[in-house]
């Protein structure tokens, strides 16, 4: 099955006729004129394209592998080029997962998930923006590593890289430690227990297929790749594959971690019944099947929408809500009753926005959990405005679609330099956004005991790249070493994304930080040091908060593999501490 697959992904990319980049390269401009108001009225409007196109970049920055010819971040080299030979296999590719070099499966799976759900909404966005190109590009990218991650039926590679030589590094990628560990879930390494990251995957790769569904009205889709019937076939037989593995697996049922303890700390699951649930959606979705619906919902009683839940890397359940409702209201032959999903997300959103759930609402005005958004507090809020917009169409009066766009637009904007700091939290989006972001790659840097000061000032800008985010008091404090607040991830890109597509398509008026002072955030950034993981409160920052590398702070997004129920609260906790 190995040498098949392979040469599938071969002959995809031999044959299929990609959808060609647009010359010259789309490059995002500088912050300053980037941060202009255009006094447009028209629709697209040029600022929110340029904000889409940044985002899209970040995830370039973020390659991993031999870089293709088209390669637009200058600063960034081949790199990990024997990933997988360790196991005789060709792992290299795919994406980096934050601020550091280790490749996850789980939070790149739910990152390109979340990504292609909101291109089958929003898809027109990235048509109007002419970025469903590089969408195109960054979506095979991660989908064809994933292929090669899965072998055969019954292995699954869920890590690469030895995360405590990794941990320790902080430098360039041409540095990057080896040897490079491959680690793998198998049958014989209690694949049971891989369930949630398989249904992860299967959610995935039907999404993928599915994307020229999204795409069909796009004046580009006559060229559009993911519309290769050979690929789409390819990722529907590695989904299905995944989805009868991960139900039929023999064994008792356990989490993942515990056949692969490197990946615990960092991406340990809580459960994966969530995860299970999502799956059979797709599944259904893309092959029209009542009985892939009908499994959905009996997996979705195992893990029933509760006012405490976030969407996340760790929890897909109210994603799987949203995403009833949407099947139930458009496809009556598969099954379910609308009217029933419709009341119970409605009491979900209804409660957050009341503030009648665990999430508060900050002077500020971000929607806060704590526990959850104490690392990367923008997480939990951008992906519930992204499933309020999603859901909003469908509310059973208009009253509450109105209150569920409206809130989501304070979250985005809140994003986008609506605070307190009067800071954007996307790099190079405007003169107020961050400055030092927690990259390795990056910051320039090479001396892991001095990551604040060396250099002093970051040697290149990660363009588009969405940072953790401000305390519960909302300050930001913009040090590269406080990775909580700081450190980038393919996850937290992704609601953005999704979100900046919408308004492309919809939105006349500039982003808000085009109407920021060009100093506003130097005049309101706090002085003295954080309180959080990397600094510890009784004041000075610690070893780990110096070599924080970004392995656990990616955490977020991918939320598919089961276990450590103590982990459910801390969704980007760091690998060690010292």
């Amino acid at each position: 099955m190995t040498s098949s697959l392979f040469a599938c992904c071969i002959l995809f990319h031999v044959s299929s006729a990609q959808l060609s980049l647009p010359s010259p390269s789309y490059l995002p401009p500088d912050a300053s004129s980037s941060s202009q108001p255009t006094n447009s009225s028209s629709i697209p409007n040029p600022q929110w394209s340029n904000l889409l196109g940044n985002l899209i970049f970040f995830y370039d920055a973020q390659r991993s592998g031999d870089l293709p010819n088209s390669n637009r971040v200058s600063w960034r080299n081949d790199s990990a080029l024997n990933d997988g030979q360790d196991v005789s296999l060709d792992l290299a590719g795919g994406y980096y997962d934050a601020g550091d070099y280790i490749k996850a499966t789980y939070p790149l799976s739910f990152t390109l998930m979340s990504i292609c759900w909101g291109a089958m909404e929003y898809g027109r966005g990235y048509d109007m923006a002419n970025q469903t190109a590089y969408l195109d590009s960054m979506l095979r990218w991660g989908l064809d590593w994933l292929i090669k991650a899965h072998p055969s039926g019954d292995t699954l590679y869920v890590l690469v890289g030895d995360t405590d030589t990794d941990d320790a590094y902080w430098g360039g990628d041409l540095g990057i430690p080896t040897p490079r560990i491959s680690y793998q879930i198998n049958d014989t390494r209690h694949v049971h227990s891989a369930r949630s990251i398989f249904a992860e995957l299967i959610t995935l790769k039907v999404l993928g297929r599915m994307q020229q569904r999204a795409l069909q009205q796009l004046s580009l889709l006559v060229q559009h790749s993911i519309r290769n019937a050979t690929y789409a076939s390819t990722l529907l037989e590695h989904a299905q594959s995944l989805y009868s593995f991960a139900v039929n697996a023999s064994g008792g049922q356990q989490v993942y971690q515990n056949a692969v303890p490197q990946a615990a700390d960092a991406y340990g699951s809580s459960t994966f019944g969530d995860e299970l649930t999502i799956a059979a959606l797709f599944l259904a979705m893309a092959t029209n099947s009542s009985d892939y619906f009908s499994q959905a919902e009996t997996y979705y009683n195992q893990s029933k929408l509760s006012q405490d839940d976030l969407f996340n890397w760790d929890s897909k359940t109210p994603g799987s809500a949203v995403l009833f409702a949407q099947m139930t209201s458009s496809r009556t032959n598969l099954g379910g009753n609308f009217s029933l999903w419709q009341n119970g997300v409605e009491s979900y959103f209804d409660n957050i926005i009341d503030e009648n759930s665990r999430g508060f609402v900050t002077d500020g005005g971000l929607l806060y959990y704590n526990g959850d958004s104490d690392q990367a507090s923008l997480n939990p809020a951008l992906n519930l405005a992204m499933l309020l917009n999603f859901y909003s169409p469908l509310a059973s009066t208009q009253e509450k679609s109105q209150a569920y766009t409206s809130f989501a637009s304070l979250q985005l904007n809140y994003a986008l330099g609506s605070n307190p700091m009067s800071c954007p939290y996307v790099v190079g989006s405007s003169p107020n956004s961050p400055q030092n972001p927690h990259s390795a790659a990056a910051s320039g840097g090479s001396d892991i005991s001095n990551i604040d000061t060396d250099p002093p000032q970051e040697a290149y800008v990660l363009y588009g790249a969405v940072v953790g985010g401000p305390d519960r008091r909302d300050r930001f404090y913009d040090i590269r070493s406080d990775w909580p607040q700081t450190e980038p991830a393919l996850d937290l890109n992704a609601p953005l994304l999704t979100l900046a597509a919408l308004h492309v398509m919809n939105d006349s008026s500039d982003p808000f930080y085009t109407s920021l002072e060009p100093n506003a955030f130097q005049g309101a950034k706090p002085s003295g040091k954080p309180c959080d993981a990397a600094f510890p409160c009784s004041g000075g920052l610690s070893k780990g908060g110096k070599i924080a590398v970004a392995v656990v702070c990616t955490a977020v997004g991918l939320g598919v593999i089961s276990g450590l129920a103590y982990l459910a609260h801390l969704h980007r906790k760091k690998k060690y501490a010292y």
